[in-house]
């Protein structure tokens, strides 16, 4: 499944800032922000960050690459995991953010669909096309029972733009996992933003108005 995640993302590390918004009472929220790109999103106060080493290790063995571009996760719940970044069995939801440089190529090729399917298979044509490769390999495609709950194209300040899909995928052992991804690119089309936060779909369902918080804080630019 490693070919299915977050291709094309180069480009160096950069600075990660996190603070917590505190009021007279208890701080209900965490805003992670990436001054150099200008870009933060939040997430509630309970939520754990990620070790960046675990976390880096995970994207090694899902992508079958090293460290990429600047990456965070956060994850809900007591015990918080780099393990679930693709677990279709995690109760708690786990968000998880990219942002990097595309290459000369990957820009020039760039399309709502690439946005699309950038994480997972999400369009008619990349569902066919990771069928067909695994017909191809003589194994059985891990995920089945696409359903899509969102398709929307979003168009931002200064010409961002991209979209926001949420859809249900099964897993072969039978779990079903709701995500909710919001990919997102600069006027010039040469940096993407990634934000994807997933969960059980029975999680997906209990937490909808809290992880709706989360997505739509994810802001490109200043606030």
């Amino acid at each position: 499944m490693a070919h299915r995640v977050a291709k094309g993302l180069v480009g160096g590390c950069v600075l990660l800032l996190g603070a917590s918004i505190t009021g007279c009472g208890a701080p209900q929220y965490t805003y992670i922000a990436n001054s150099s790109a200008s870009t933060y999103f939040k997430v509630p106060y309970g939520w754990h960050k990620i070790s960046p080493s675990a976390l880096e290790a995970a994207l090694a063995a899902a992508t079958g690459s090293g460290t990429s571009a600047w990456n965070v996760a956060y994850e809900a719940g007591p015990h918080p995991t780099a393990g679930d970044f693709l677990s279709f069995d995690t109760s708690q939801p786990f968000v998880f953010a990219e942002i990097g440089a595309l290459t000369s190529s990957a820009s020039q090729n760039l399309s709502y669909d690439a946005l699309r399917d950038f994480f997972l298979p999400v369009s008619s044509t990349a569902r066919s096309d990771a069928a067909e490769e695994a017909a191809e390999d003589h194994e059985t495609d891990p995920l089945s029972n696409f359903k899509q709950i969102r398709d929307e194209v979003l168009d931002l300040r200064q010409g961002v733009h991209g979209v926001r899909e949420t859809f249900d995928y099964t897993y072969t052992d039978g779990t079903t996992d709701t995500f909710d991804e919001i990919a997102l690119t600069n006027a010039d089309q040469t940096e993407v933003y990634l934000l994807v936060l997933h969960c059980t779909t029975a999680c997906y369902n209990n937490d909808q108005a809290e992880i709706n918080d989360v997505m739509t804080s994810f802001t490109i630019g200043s606030p």
